[in-house]
């Protein structure tokens, strides 16, 4: 009978997980396949190439498959070539991170869904594993990732080796409903029955002037699978001292001004993408909110919108109140109020510093009549906003 059950429920799981084929990560035993895929790929090669020029296909090809040697599984995948990697990544390009999780339970083997502000579109989640990991968590996180991002097969088929599921764009208001729900389902699939945590961020895209607030349709998204209580959320807080993108976006605020139906080209994305990985961040730190099952009950419920709105700006205070701030923070706030109501919070050194800083990402602005006032603007903005949004929220 016990052998019965165990064959029913295995049954049930594989067509549970058949029908996110169109979204999910790879499972265990697609990863060989995957792996082989990805080294036959002309394009993967070449980028390979790019890192060591002087080793030949063939023994590149050879370590690799030395090193994938006792991969099963994504999170073996991640163990073995993202954690070398992103541990490299955080000795060069930052001055060191903090993982604060003091307000998560001691009980380390529950899952949880993250959902963070938005910084870099690679490393908030990557920096996430590796936190989880160094703590004694048993499992990273499983994210979401725009197709608009996944601009060539092998790029897709290696963020799925890497734990990521994919978040379709550009659909129309039925296909963004049925794509919504697929989500929804499998993010509640992945917590409940797979024991995967989650990271998504708080909205689409990141806030260009990091005024981070929480969508509330990406709240109603993860309600449209089931109860919200079962994922377990986790307000998370992500506060970068630099962002290395920062000049990246304010290029964007001019070239939208300028021009009001300004886009950005899939070279911008990938532009993006570079710059954040390699750029400096300075200090970086994470920290746990008060998990939402804990006040969740506290909410309205006189109807759903009243809910989601309160639901929505509750995260956004766990969030805000939880930054780490920076002399810079406080220096861009002064800077744009002309005072020096926080002066005790910076030193002289610290403003030469900051203005050393923003003067070196605004050389890097290369677009047609410049204007660099409103450029600077921008730029202290981003930085004053976490102080201002923390403020508000204590």
């Amino acid at each position: 009978m016990e052998k019965s059950n165990h064959n029913s429920q295995f049954s049930t799981l594989n067509s549970q997980l058949e029908e996110f084929d169109e979204i999910r990560p790879y499972v265990a035993s697609e990863m060989k396949q995957a792996f082989e895929d990805l080294l036959s790929d002309r394009q993967f090669q070449m980028v390979l190439k790019g890192f060591v020029p002087w080793l030949p296909q063939r023994m590149r090809n050879g370590l690799l498959r030395l090193a994938f040697t006792g991969v099963k599984t994504p999170l073996d995948f991640q163990k073995r070539f993202m954690k070398p990697v992103v541990r490299y990544i955080i000795r060069k390009h930052t001055d060191g991170t903090k993982f604060d999780d003091r307000q998560l339970p001691r009980d380390k083997s529950l899952r949880y869904t993250f959902i963070s502000n938005h910084r870099d579109i690679v490393l908030d989640s990557a920096f996430l594993d590796l936190m989880l990991v160094n703590n004694g968590y048993p499992t990273t996180v499983e994210i979401g990732i725009g197709d608009n991002l996944l601009i060539y097969p092998w790029i897709k088929r290696l963020v799925r080796m890497n734990k990521a599921f994919t978040v379709r764009r550009g659909l129309t208001a039925h296909e963004m409903m049925r794509s919504s729900q697929l989500m929804s389902r499998y993010i509640h699939y992945a917590v409940t029955k797979k024991k995967e945590n989650i990271w998504i961020a708080q909205r689409e895209g990141r806030a260009k002037d990091s005024d981070d607030r929480t969508q509330e349709s990406v709240l109603k998204m993860l309600a449209m699978g089931g109860a919200l209580t079962e994922l377990c959320i986790v307000p998370l807080t992500i506060s970068y001292e630099y962002d290395p993108c920062d000049y990246l976006k304010a290029q964007e605020f001019q070239q939208k001004r300028d021009n009001p139906s300004f886009k950005k080209s899939r070279q911008d994305d990938l532009d993006n993408m570079k710059t954040g990985i390699f750029g400096y961040k300075g200090r970086v730190a994470y920290h746990c909110g008060e998990p939402v099952n804990e006040w969740i009950d506290e909410l309205p419920t006189t109807s759903k919108n009243d809910f989601f709105s309160a639901l929505s700006h509750r995260i956004d205070q766990e969030i805000h109140r939880h930054y780490t701030l920076y002399p810079c923070n406080y220096i861009a706030l002064d800077t744009l109020n002309g005072n020096s109501e926080f002066a005790d919070y910076y030193t002289d050194k610290d403003k030469q510093q900051f203005e050393k800083y923003l003067a070196g990402q605004l050389a890097k602005v290369t677009i047609p009549n410049k204007d660099e006032a409103f450029l600077r603007e921008r730029l202290y903005t981003m930085y004053a906003n976490p102080l201002r949004n923390h403020l508000a929220a204590l």
